[in-house]
This record gives C-alpha cells, sequence and structure tokens, in this order.
C-alpha cells in the first residue's frame, strides 16, 4: 500500500504561524513580558462592582413600563426593608421607641436612600386617620409630643391600631417594626451607579452592628442588601481560586512527573487570566458576583490546552527529537485542532451577548475576549517557553514506565471500538438520553426557592427573609401592576372597579399574600364618611360622589398629581417561578379582557416584576442559545474535518451531557436563571476540545489505514490519556466552588464539574463507538503492512532505550 506521510511532521510543510513564532522566539517572550506587566498593572485596578440595571432585562417591556413610571412608583422597585425586633414582650416600651428613633436616623442619613419617601414609625409620612363624630381627624403616627410616657406610648398604641399599617409597618405580634427605605439609582453625590456593597457595608457598621444587642435584632432585606451579600461572598472567590490553583498545579505535576513543565503551563494559563482581568478593567467593566467565575474558566481552559501541548511534546520526545524540534513537531500537530476548539469555544461565549441582561453580556464580554487570550498563550507563549524549558529526561522515563502500567486500563477502553461493545454504549447512551430527556421536562425557569437562592438557606439574609415573611402581611416579595388612563380618569367608576376585580382575582391566587391599592382607600374613606357603615364599603357609580371621595390629596402614594396613573400593589408569599408564572398570567388574562385604548393595565414594576421579566426574558433566551451553540459547533466541526460524521461523533455526546445537565439540575432543584444560564454553554464550550482532540488524532491513524479499533488504541496512548487527564483535573478544579458561601457558586461548580467529567466519558466511550459505524479507515490495515511495522519497530526501539 502507499505510505501516508503524517501532516503533522513533515519538515517541508511548517506552517506560517510557526514559522513566525519560533522563529522569533525571544521577541515573543519580551513582547509577553511587557503586556503581562502593562495588563496586571491594570488589573489590580480590577473592582467588585455591581448595578441594579445591569442585573435586570432592561429592554424588556415590563422594565420599560416600570422606567416609563418610574417617577410615579416612588421607589418601589428597588427598596431595603430594616425591620428593628424587640426580644422583650412587645413594642410598647421607651427604650425600645427611642433606639428605633435612632435607627430611623442611622437609616435616613445612609447614603443612597431617599429621605423624602422613607417609612417607619418616626416619619412624618406616616399618619393615621380616623372617623369621629366631628369628621375625620388623622396626623402623624408618632405623637408629636413623645416622651416615652406610659401615655405616650397609649396614644402611639392607638394611632398605630387606627394607621391599617399592623402587617404592613408594624408586625403581627406587636415585637417588631420595619423602616421601609426607597433607594435612588445613583449615588446622590457622585451620580455614579449606586455600590451596593458600600451601601451594605453601611447597613451593617452603621445600623446592625451598632444598634444590635441583647434585646434589640436588625433584619435587613432588599436587592440592594442581596447584592451586597453576594459581593461580600463572591470576593471569597479568591480563596477557592487559589485552592483550585494549587490542586491542579499538583495534579499537572502528577501527570508530567516534572516541575519545569508544570510551571511553564501554570504561568502561561496565569498570564492569560492577567490579561483577561486587565483588558476587561481596560474597557469599563468591573468583575461582578456572575462575571467573577470567568477568571477561573480561562485558567481552567488554558490548563486543558496545555496538557494537549505537553502530551504531543512527549510523544515527540519519545520518537527520539531533541527539545526544539519535538516542540515544533508537537505544535504542528495540536495547533489546528487547539485553534479550532478554541474558535468554538469563542462562538459559544459570544452568542450569551444575545441575552439582554447586562451580567450575563459581561460574562460573554470577558470569556469571548479570555478564549481569544488563551489562544494567544497557548499557541504562542507556551510552545516558546517549552522550546526554552523542555521536559527533563528523567520526567519522560517516568511517564513512558507509567504508560506501560497502565496499558490495561486503556486496552479496556479501546474494546469499545469492538462491534458488540460498540453497539452496547450507544444504546446505553441513547437510553440515557430517553430518561434524561423526560426528567428533565420538569424542569423550571427562574427560583425555586423562597429568600435569596443565590444565597445559602442558612445565610443572615434568608434567615431575616423568613422572619419577615413570618411575621408580616406585606412580604419583601413586591408585584406592581400599573395603571394608565388619560388625564384626571384614573378615578373613574370602570377604571376603580376593574381594580377592585383584578385585587379579587389576585388574592385569590395561589402565592399571593395581599394587594392594596386606590380602589382600598376609597372603599375606606367613603365607610369612614358614612359612620363606618359597611353598606358603604364599596366603589359608588354616581361619578360627582366617585369624585368627592377621590380627592388627590388622600392619596398621595396612590395616585398621580395629574390622575393618569395608579398602582396595584401585589404582595407575595415568595418569588418563585410558579408564584411568578400565574400572577403573571392572570393579570395578561385580565389585562386583554378590560384594557382599552385609554385605559390600559401594565406589568410590571417591584422587585417580582423585575424577577417575572427576567424570568420571561431566561426562558426564551435558553432554548435559543442551545439550539445556535450547536448549530454553531456542527459547523465549525464540519469545517475543521470536511466530514458530516465527524461532526455527528463529536456533537452527539456533548448533546447528550447537556440533557443529563438539565436533568441533574432538576433532581437538585436548580432552575435555570441568570446564574445557571451560562452553564450549558460553557459546558459545550469547553467539553468540544474533548472531541475535537480525540477525533483529529482518530482520524490521523483512519487515514494511515488503521482499522477504527486499532486507531482509536494508538489515539489512547496520546491524546486519550491527555483528554482523560484533563477531564478528572477540571473536575476536581471546580469541585472547590461547592464550599462556596455564594449558592450559585457552589451550584455552577456542582454543574461543571458534571459537564466536564462526563463531556471527558463521552468523548472517550461514545465518540469512537459511533466511530465504529460512521468512520472507515483510508485502506484497511493489516499486521503484514510493512509501513505499520517500520512504524512500530523505531516507536519501540526508542521506547526501549528511554527505559533503559
Amino acid at each position: 500500500m502507499k505510505k501516508q506521510n503524517d501532516p503533522a511532521i513533515e519538515q517541508d510543510k511548517v506552517p506560517f504561524i510557526e514559522r513566525l513564532v519560533f522563529g522569533n522566539r525571544l521577541l515573543v517572550v519580551l513582547i509577553f513580558t511587557a503586556l503581562t506587566v502593562y495588563f496586571g498593572f491594570h488589573m489590580m485596578k480590577l473592582r467588585p462592582v455591581a448595578s441594579f440595571e445591569r442585573m435586570i432585562p432592561v429592554y424588556h417591556e415590563f422594565i420599560k413600563n416600570a422606567y416609563n413610571h418610574s417617577d410615579d412608583l416612588k421607589g418601589l422597585a428597588n427598596t431595603v426593608r430594616v425591620v428593628v425586633e424587640t426580644t422583650e414582650d412587645d413594642i410598647f416600651t421607651k427604650d425600645y421607641m427611642l433606639t428605633l428613633r435612632d435607627i430611623h436616623d442611622a437609616v435616613f442619613f445612609v447614603n443612597g436612600v431617599d429621605r423624602q419617601n422613607l417609612q417607619s414609625l418616626w416619619a412624618s409620612a406616616v399618619r393615621y386617620t380616623e372617623v369621629t363624630e366631628e369628621g375625620f381627624e388623622g396626623g402623624t403616627v408618632m405623637p408629636n409630643k413623645f416622651d416615652g410616657s406610659p401615655e405616650a406610648l397609649n396614644e402611639l398604641r392607638n394611632n398605630i391600631f387606627r394607621s391599617g399599617r399592623i402587617g404592613s409597618l408594624i408586625a403581627n405580634d406587636f415585637k417588631s417594626t420595619a423602616i421601609i427605605a426607597p433607594l435612588y439609582g445613583l449615588d446622590p453625590q457622585t451620580s455614579e451607579p449606586l455600590d451596593y456593597q458600600e451601601f451594605s457595608h453601611n447597613l451593617e457598621t452603621q445600623v446592625r452592628e451598632k444598634f444590635q444587642s441583647d434585646t434589640i435584632k436588625i433584619h435587613v432585606v432588599g436587592f440592594a442588601k442581596i447584592v451586597g451579600d453576594l459581593i461580600d461572598g463572591a470576593t471569597r472567590v479568591g480563596l477557592f481560586f487559589l485552592a483550585a490553583f494549587l490542586i491542579l498545579l499538583g495534579l499537572l505535576w502528577y501527570n508530567s512527573k516534572c516541575w519545569r513543565s508544570t510551571l511553564i503551563r501554570a504561568v502561561s494559563s496565569i498570564v492569560a487570566v492577567v490579561w483577561q482581568m486587565g483588558l476587561f478593567q481596560l474597557l469599563g467593566y468591573g468583575l461582578n458576583p456572575y462575571s467573577m467565575l470567568v477568571p477561573f474558566l480561562m485558567f481552567a481552559l488554558g490548563v486543558s490546552h496545555g496538557i494537549q501541548m505537553f502530551n504531543a511534546i512527549v510523544q515527540q520526545l519519545v520518537n527520539g527529537h531533541g527539545k526544539l524540534m519535538a516542540v515544533r513537531r508537537a505544535y504542528r500537530q495540536v495547533y489546528l485542532p487547539g485553534l479550532s476548539a478554541l474558535f468554538t469555544d469563542g462562538i459559544g461565549f459570544s452568542l450569551l451577548f444575545i441575552i439582554a441582561i447586562g451580567v450575563i453580556r459581561d460574562i460573554a464580554i470577558g470569556a469571548t475576549l479570555g478564549v481569544a487570550i488563551v489562544a494567544l498563550c497557548d499557541l504562542c507563549l507556551l510552545p516558546v517557553l517549552m522550546s526554552y524549558a523542555g521536559i527533563s529526561s528523567k520526567a519522560v522515563h517516568k511517564i513512558v514506565n507509567r504508560d506501560d502500567k497502565e496499558n490495561l486500563f486503556w486496552t479496556l477502553i479501546a474494546k469499545v471500538t469492538k462491534r458488540p461493545y460498540a453497539i452496547g454504549v450507544i444504546l446505553s447512551a441513547l437510553l440515557l438520553f430517553v430518561g434524561a430527556s423526560y426528567v428533565r421536562t420538569d424542569l423550571k425557569i427562574g427560583d425555586l426557592d423562597a429568600g435569596a437562592p443565590e444565597l445559602r438557606a442558612d445565610s443572615r439574609y434568608n434567615l431575616d427573609n423568613d422572619y419577615i415573611i413570618n411575621n408580616y402581611s406585606t412580604s419583601s416579595d413586591l408585584l406592581v401592576v400599573m395603571v394608565e388612563t388619560p388625564e384626571d380618569k384614573c378615578t373613574d367608576y370602570e377604571t376603580l372597579i376593574n381594580m377592585e376585580r383584578l385585587q379579587w382575582k389576585l388574592q385569590n391566587t395561589p402565592g399571593v399574600q395581599s394587594t392594596e391599592s386606590m380602589a382600598n382607600f376609597i372603599k375606606n374613606y367613603l365607610a369612614g364618611m358614612s359612620e363606618g357603615s359597611l353598606k358603604m364599603w364599596s366603589i359608588p357609580r354616581d361619578e360627582t360622589f366617585l369624585r368627592y371621595a377621590s380627592i388627590k390629596g388622600l392619596y398621595e402614594n396612590w395616585v398621580t398629581q395629574k390622575c393618569n396613573f395608579a398602582p396595584i400593589n401585589v404582595y407575595l408569599t415568595d418569588h418563585k417561578a410558579e408564584t411568578l408564572e400565574r400572577v403573571v398570567e392572570v393579570v395578561r388574562e385580565f389585562s386583554s379582557e378590560v384594557s382599552t385604548d385609554e385605559v390600559r393595565f401594565l406589568l410590571a414594576a417591584g422587585n417580582s416584576g423585575i424577577d417575572a421579566a427576567t424570568n420571561i426574558e431566561v426562558e426564551k433566551a435558553n432554548t435559543l442559545i442551545t439550539w445556535v451553540v450547536y448549530l454553531v459547533v456542527i459547523t465549525v466541526c464540519f469545517v475543521t474535518f470536511r466530514d458530516l460524521r465527524a461532526a455527528i461523533c463529536i456533537v452527539f455526546p456533548l448533546y447528550i451531557t447537556s440533557v443529563l445537565c438539565e436533568a441533574l439540575m432538576t433532581k437538585l432543584g436548580i432552575g435555570i436563571k441568570v446564574a445557571t444560564l451560562p452553564v450549558i454553554a460553557v459546558g459545550v464550550g469547553i467539553g468540544i476540545d474533548y472531541g475535537i482532540y480525540i477525533y483529529n488524532k482518530l482520524k490521523y491513524y483512519l487515514d494511515l489505514g488503521f482499522d477504527v479499533h486499532r486507531a482509536y488504541a494508538e489515539t489512547l496512548k496520546t491524546t486519550g490519556r491527555a483528554v482523560f487527564f484533563t477531564g478528572v483535573t477540571l473536575g476536581v478544579g471546580v469541585a472547590t466552588w461547592v464550599f462556596s458561601p455564594i449558592k450559585f457558586q457552589a451550584d455552577m461548580g456542582i454543574l461543571l464539574m458534571f459537564m466536564f467529567v462526563w463531556n471527558m466519558v463521552g468523548a472517550l466511550l461514545v465518540l469512537p463507538a459511533l466511530a465504529v459505524f460512521l468512520c472507515k479507515s483510508t485502506d484497511v490495515k493489516t499486521d503484514t503492512d510493512t509501513d505499520t511495522d517500520e512504524i512500530d519497530a523505531k516507536f519501540l526501539l526508542v521506547k526501549e532505550s528511554m527505559k533503559n
């Protein structure tokens, strides 16, 4: 048969990029050193940031509606609730009330608080109204000359009962009261986006740490507090990065038995991380709790490709080449599949940009830049450094001996290319696929737990949230339905009666705790004007009587000055995905029935309205991202290998892993949300590397004329070992995230560990099993073929000489 030379090692076909890199080795090192210092300087300026707007889908219909009425909503979209609990019998003591006053003042002066709309028992805006023989009487809930005397406390108690604020501002058991603090979107002092980490720290130092005692407990909830706690927890991710780095370093040394090559590969990956973070800062970005994981992923990606390079160099050293020539020949062997894999990674990450949520786009930009930088480092810096340092002959000797000891394991793995075993593997994979497809039908969009699912269930925030849910009628989960009308029409009978009807529907919807709107207060006013008669507790049809009851000054927070807008506050028991879906469905159905060109019932403001919009965007993006990522992967595989069979062999195991991952999410109670949406794209992006490297080497041996079994056995001796070690290494590395105080980081650690390992299993077992039926050798190889005998004899001779 005609001898086929390895195109990766022919001396007369040196790629241009190889000549460019190895012809200017010193210049490459100097350029990389200078740029690393430059980017390292800017990396030191990188700071944790979190913007309210970047965490929500600002282009969604719900958010646009909320922004259009941001002045009318007066901070309903972003508030913090500080609850002051007493450990004594109740709140009606002098010491408690004076402490509450001090806490109110402390919150008042926290930077970022909308002081004009701050509410508490000590706020002048918190008033009561009662009906007397002489008409309506009212005033501030807190007596004007409160001195803590029994008389003043008794007056305060009566005012609280008359205010109607029990359950919202005062706990149902009278053991705590709330301070409700709306926040500005921009820092009043700097006009920059409000720094939630600083705001959270100010609440801790100026409120909780200062006033909490044996008799006073402070509970704080709200979006800004969640983000502040997330940033505090996420900054500790550096410890997990360090732990993962040390673990990976140890595993790299175990695999190579050479400290020189181990440190060089680690340095190359660290350089990539420094560049990525420095460039990110230069572009004006900061690290949010979600994008903090990108540097680790880039480090893992660099390690993955570095292992392939190391493995190829060892192979060339065993073949008898010197260190420079071994590196150059290894470079020719891996740079094309490496570029293909990294290109696919980059495309997969960049597709996340189509999701109109700022933090997801930050991940997309950071990861796409990172992949390009990893390509530069692994295909330029790493081979040049390896060409200088080489691999110690002692390490190569140990690797050769270890490979012999592991031959039994790889021989067993190679049996997957025997037809009976291949059929068994494929049927098992299909069975897993069908089972996982059934399980994942229960996969939910959004949060599946109450409180802040991004944090641990026993975190201080979630414990605070549990206390408020259990002791107040109005939870911190608020969805606002916005009612738009023409000017001076917000109090028309039809509008008010429809608001009342919608409230009734919502109050009979599971997950709704209570509702409030101007309709409630008008009914209360009319009943009060009629000596408290329940017969008058209704919306009157008479327009004159209705307008008399709708004096704007009485309902300052429930109607605009132009009387063209009125909110309906819907307090939810939680913001779980199913709760939000039910509420949104009820409002949409009702709106479609009653909305006209002039009067519209719009969704949705409030923190739960934002959550609902986010869930809708995530649900749309999840399907789109999955299909587009796989379309790109299939296209790249087809273009790289000019063979649709290659795309099938590489992509099918990946897709099985994606389905298995979604089934795992279902069983673990993890929903698809902003934090977990990128996982599938990341898993596919890094998992594709395994398949491309395995198939590239398998195809090389098939082109030499080996049958599939022999070709795969040879592939396992080199690339297969590297893929196995890479999968285990990356899986162990991300496993450290499981211990993060941030639950979504722990969830991502579990899911990525699963995908890294299962993508490796798919590449080593399912891919070759498919190749048995889809791929054929160019010319069937027999044991009598002279060319193969010469190749094997030469390889074995060099190998034996290394042992001796």
